[in-house]
């Protein structure tokens, strides 16, 4: 059942609306648990779309095991989507930089405060997104050390290769995942891939991941896989890897490959002169788990992340 979220009107008569769709068993009994799935809310990060796609059929398919209610929102932000900008087009912002919004608020934050108001009342909610342009990202689950406790053991059945659980920062209280989770709704957030484009065995990994969760919240009954045990980034050496030179990044290393420590990741290459500008090394022995996929670099470019083993 398609729901409309939110309806602002726009210049020309247009209007900026959000939609969801919600999926539910046929016959309520008026406990069943929620579990919303957002993408969507950076115009140019896609992969969560394949995703929704994927639990949009195969929900539909298999109705006879849904125990409980699923709200898909698929494009928080439909104008960034459609004009493939990372921001709101026409209004410089980060839309995930405004949550929880103003009900009273400029278009932008009446917005966000009609989304947050929407998913209030989940049991549990997935914040999809990808990377951008530049990098290429192993599926991940990205929390807040103040909130792992909380959401580790929900994490470890989502099916992805990384849990990454970092140090708190400001900027994160503006976002999405920070402002349901201080109401409330334990929230993490994923991202996989790369920025402007879609990768299909990402979207059908996340999507099984799901299915795990949603098994897990006593809201799906049907067969579910068995899902992979992730890397948990505590405790963990973390190497990362900077451009020194400016110029064209060849790597010579596979996402998701392991690198020794001391040995080549890849080369600047300089294409006027046709010599190497600088050899680039890995600081640390692990696993390649996000890699330049944007050549041209800068100084100071990230040209990968490398995950170590336990620290001494």
């Amino acid at each position: 059942m398609v729901r409309t979220v939110v309806s602002v009107g726009l210049a020309v008569g247009e209007n900026w609306k959000i939609y969801k769709n919600r999926i539910q068993p046929e016959v309520l009994t008026g406990r069943e648990k929620r579990l919303s799935i957002v993408t969507g809310v950076h115009g140019d990060e896609l992969e969560g779309q394949f995703v929704c796609y994927e639990l949009n059929r195969m929900l539909q398919e298999n109705r006879e095991h849904l125990k409980g209610i699923v709200d898909i929102y698929p494009a928080l932000n439909p104008l960034g989507i459609d004009s493939i900008t990372r921001g709101v087009p026409g209004f410089d912002i980060d839309m995930n930089r405004i949550f929880p919004g103003d009900e009273e608020g400029a278009v932008t934050e009446h917005i966000a405060s009609e989304i947050i108001s929407d998913i209030s009342g989940s049991d549990f909610c997935v914040d999809l997104h990808a990377s951008n342009i530049f990098l290429r990202e192993i599926p991940q689950i990205r929390m807040s050390g103040k909130r792992a406790e909380e959401l580790i053991e929900y994490a470890k059945v989502m099916n992805v290769d990384l849990v990454w659980i970092h140090e708190n920062a400001v900027v994160l209280e503006s976002t999405l995942s920070h402002g349901l989770n201080s109401i409330g709704v334990p929230t993490f957030v994923v991202e996989m891939g790369v920025g402007m484009r879609i990768t299909r065995s990402y979207g059908r990994q996340l999507a099984e991941g799901i299915f795990c969760l949603m098994k897990k919240l006593g809201i799906w009954s049907g067969e579910t896989i068995t899902p992979r045990e992730p890397m948990i980034s505590l405790k963990r050496k973390l190497g990362l890897v900077n451009a020194e030179k400016a110029g064209i990044f060849m790597p010579s290393v596979e996402h998701l490959g392991r690198v020794e420590e001391g040995r080549s990741i890849g080369q600047i290459l300089n294409p006027l002169t046709g010599t190497i500008l600088e050899e680039v090394f890995s600081p640390i022995t692990g696993l390649v788990f996000t890699l330049r996929e944007y050549p041209v670099v800068s100084v100071g470019s990230l040209l990968a992340r490398v995950l170590g083993g336990e620290e001494a």
